[in-house]
This record gives C-alpha cells, structure tokens and sequence, in this order.
C-alpha cells in the first residue's frame, strides 16, 4: 500500500510539472505586449526595452520559467504589474475567501446530497426516486452562471430576500457576511449537488445486488437498516472518491460564479488580472488553483485505497 501511495503522489507531482510549463507557455504566447500594456501611450521604443529589461523579458523564456517555478517554490510569487504590490499578500487573502465560499457550499453539498442519494436508493424504481434523477439530470445540464443569474433574477431582485452582490468586506459582521455568502454558496451546491447524489445512489444500489445484502433481506431486517448498516459502508470509496473531487471542483471551478456575483476570491482576483494583462497574477493564481485540484484528486486516490482493501491488494 506504501508503494501505490508513494507512486500516485510521484504522479501527482510530474502533473504539476506538466500543468506549470503549460501555464507558463500559455502566458507567453498571449496576444500583445506586457510593457506596452504597463506603459500605455506614454510607450517609446526606449521605454519598451527599460521595461522588458527591468522585467526579464529579453531573458529566454526555458530560464525565465525556472526562475519563475524556483521563486514560487520558496513562496515568492513576485510582483503584481499594475500596482506592484506582493503577489502573495493579495493572494492570500483572496484564497481565504475562496475556501470559505468553498467550504460553505460543501457543508450544504455534501450531507444533502449523500442523504437524497441513500433514500433514492432505498425507495429504488419509485416515483420519488425517479423525480429525484430527472430534477438532477436537468440541474446538471444547466451551466452555472445561468443558475446564479435565475438566483439573482428571482431571489435578490424580485423578491428582495438576498443581496444581489457578495462583496464582502472587513466592515461587515457575521450576519451580512453570511447574507451575502447564500446566493453564490447555493448556486455551487446545485452544480455539485447532482453529481454527488447520484453517484452515492449508483454506488449503494451496486452493492445492494451483492449477495450478502440479499441475505440480510431474507432475514427479515428492514430495507432502510440493510442500506445503512451493510450496504453504504461497502459503497464508501467510490462515495469518498467523488465527495472529494467535487470539493475540488467548488475550489477550482469557483471562478465563474465568482464572477456573476463579483465574490472578492481567486477566481475574480485571477480574472480581473487577465483583463489588465497582469501576467505574474494570472501564473501565480493559475499554479495555485491546479495544486489544489491535483492534491485534492490525490487525497480522494489515498483515501480510495484507505477505505477498499481490494485496491490496497492489487491482483
């Protein structure tokens, strides 16, 4: 088991490899100029070289890269281009709101989803559980900021009962930080909701064809006992493993929603720095998110292995 560990965490690490240089090359080939972009109209012929040389920019790009992974290793994510401030500073405090827009729709996401999902497969074939597939087919369809736009539309604009906007700030206290948080927390956890739902339902009806369960049927013991006590423990690690890959999905996947409702997150920070052109931003925010997609996907791996011992002992 050390073995398989120690070997999906070596892959995880060559993905952030790969994910760096792709990141970095797709900055590089961006159309137009970082110092004509810094200098605007004031752009001379002079000043374009005095900043793409002050900037490194007449470097090779194979050098710039590494000195450019070998800073953010030591956790100097450089300099913002258009106010010159510490990258890190500005990143960490956006990144905290992100977890806790995260973390919000996951405390929503998660215990509901993996509830609707055990009484799907309880009530298998009736009519509820066929409502419940159809309602999350079609959730699932719909592209998050279209939901976020529904939200907006009929929650905060014609009925008044939540902010339209989660700007949130240092100034507010509890209460309004909470208010502002619902709208974007409940828009993520209908995009993440359907996926997790049903595949704790696939996952308990598997096992229930399992002819241990159809014992314990036989005996008599109630259906909603057998799925909890017998089934649901077995079905854990496909459950386990697509909990945590949706917790990297509200992660990374935040941007968009991030967006409609102009949440202060990465997302926003990351988008706001591509429309001004701020190269560094876009590299720093861009490694951080897929770090946090890669180590999360590497933790739903372990924690496969961890709860079936089936992986564990590979044939």
């Amino acid at each position: 088991m050390f073995g398989l560990i120690v070997r999906r965490l070596a892959l995880g690490l060559l993905t952030l490899v790969v994910v760096s240089v792709i990141i970095f090359a797709g900055t590089e080939i961006l159309p137009g100029d970082v110092a004509a972009a810094i200098l605007g109209q004031a752009a001379t012929e002079e000043n374009l070289a005095a900043i793409r040389s002050s900037l490194g920019l007449d470097r090779p790009a194979y050098l710039r890269y590494f000195d450019w992974l070998g800073n953010f290793l030591q956790g100097d994510l450089g300099s913002s281009l258009s106010n010159r401030r510490p990258i890190a500073e500005q990143v960490f405090e956006r990144f905290g709101n992100t977890l806790t827009l995260a973390g919000l729709a996951a405390i929503i996401a998660v215990p509901f989803a993996i509830t609707l999902g055990l009484i799907a497969a309880i009530k298998q074939g009736t009519a509820f559980d066929k409502s419940i597939s159809v309602s999350t087919l079609m959730i699932i369809s719909v592209p998050e900021f279209f939901v976020g736009y529904i939200l907006i539309l009929f929650v905060a604009v014609k009925f008044g009962w939540l902010p339209s906007l989660s700007n949130i700030n240092d100034r507010m206290d509890f209460g309004e930080t909470l208010a502002a948080l619902i709208l974007p927390a409940i828009t993520l956890t209908l995009v993440v909701l359907a996926h997790m739902m049903r595949m704790t339902r696939a996952a308990v009806i598997s096992v229930m064809n399992s002819p241990y369960i159809e014992m314990a049927q036989l005996k008599g013991i109630k259906n909603w006992r057998v799925v909890v006590q017998h089934a649901l423990p077995n079905a854990l690690s496909p459950i386990i493993n697509v909990v945590v890959l949706n917790l990297a999905y509200l992660v990374v996947g935040v941007v968009v929603v991030e967006v409609v409702f102009t949440y202060p997150g990465m997302g926003q920070y990351m988008v706001d720095a591509v429309s001004k052109r701020d190269v560094p931003i876009v590299q720093a925010c861009g490694l951080i998110f897929a770090m946090t997609y890669v180590g999360l996907n590497l933790t739903a791996d372990i924690l496969s292995i961890l709860a079936n011992p089936r992986l564990r002992h590979p044939k």
